[in-house]
């Protein structure tokens, strides 16, 4: 039976107590209305740790847009079903009190440079500064072993590392890859709020993602960043950027020799639903 952990105090000590077991321990954040993509990092943690933990909190730091977050599924008692099957699990379900018990802002600017000013953060101001305030008050209430994210948010999990090599965490970051639906699209909690049609359309997201990857080598990226906007306009898609960049500095590249890994990432609107996804063009992504 699942243990399910509303406060802090009681997430932390009973951290502590399986630490005193030598038990390692692997954390799975999350903002709930899971789906396979979040079990697929719940099965990953299973597999190398003694207990896994999964946190449920809608984080209210890191959207910009109040609608938004007024619109984000809030379906705890559906997630802790969809979780029951797993074995040595521990849900931390919070209240925003709890987990800002001084309130919900941003108490301290984290310095992310250049990695928090394009693609994502460009286009959603203050986004990633909730991000990392969100993650690093989980992490003191659970120091976990390892903490597992998933592809689809490159620019988040970039940032993460970042973030855990600035301050010397001893927390390891596993990066898992993208679960897809049957057409290609990126499992998404956003998903959900798509017509059926419009769900088949988005299905052109990743099929355009792949064909940049099949013809990087064939034209220069500039020409391959248009023709790609091109196919997405076509395909009834809009796009909010379309950027191919170095998978450490998150910078722009103008050529495939100019980084040992490459990355295309796109975030597109969908009968209002804003997606992303993201596709190695070039390299090998460091997922550890």
């Amino acid at each position: 039976m699942i243990q399910i952990i509303q406060t802090a105090h009681a997430m932390n000590e009973a951290v502590f107590g399986w630490k005193a077991e030598n038990k390692k321990i692997g954390f799975v954040p999350t903002m709930g209305a899971l789906h396979k993509g979040h079990l697929s990092l719940v099965n990953v943690s299973e597999k190398e740790n003694d207990i896994t933990v999964v946190s449920i909190f809608v984080n209210p730091t890191q959207f910009n847009d109040a609608a938004d977050l007024e619109k984000y599924p809030r379906t705890l008692q559906q997630d802790i079903q969809l979780l029951s099957k797993c074995k040595n699990l521990v849900v931390f379900s919070p209240t925003e009190k709890e987990m800002y018990p001084k309130g919900a802002t941003l108490q301290h600017k984290v310095e992310l440079g250049l990695l928090e000013n394009t693609m994502e953060g460009k286009h959603r101001p203050g986004h990633f500064q909730g991000v990392v305030q969100v993650v690093k008050r989980l992490l003191e209430i659970v120091p976990a072993s390892c903490l597992y994210m998933g592809q689809k948010d490159f620019q988040q999990f970039t940032i993460i590392r970042h973030m855990l090599s600035m301050w010397n965490s001893t927390t390891r970051l596993v990066v898992c890859p993208i679960i897809r639906e049957k057409n290609g699209l990126a499992m998404s909690s956003r998903n959900e709020r798509l017509s059926a049609s419009a769900r088949n359309d988005a299905g052109q997201l990743f099929q355009t993602l792949r064909w940049m990857q099949e013809n990087a080598e064939s034209m220069p990226l500039a020409d391959l960043e248009s023709k790609a906007e091109h196919r997405l306009h076509l395909a009834g898609l809009d796009p909010e950027y379309l950027d191919i960049v170095d998978a450490a500095s998150l910078q722009p590249v103008l050529q495939l020799r100019e980084s040992a890994c490459i990355v295309a990432c796109i975030a597109v609107w969908v009968e209002g639903v804003r997606l992303i996804d993201n596709i190695v063009l070039s390299g090998n992504l460091r997922l550890t």
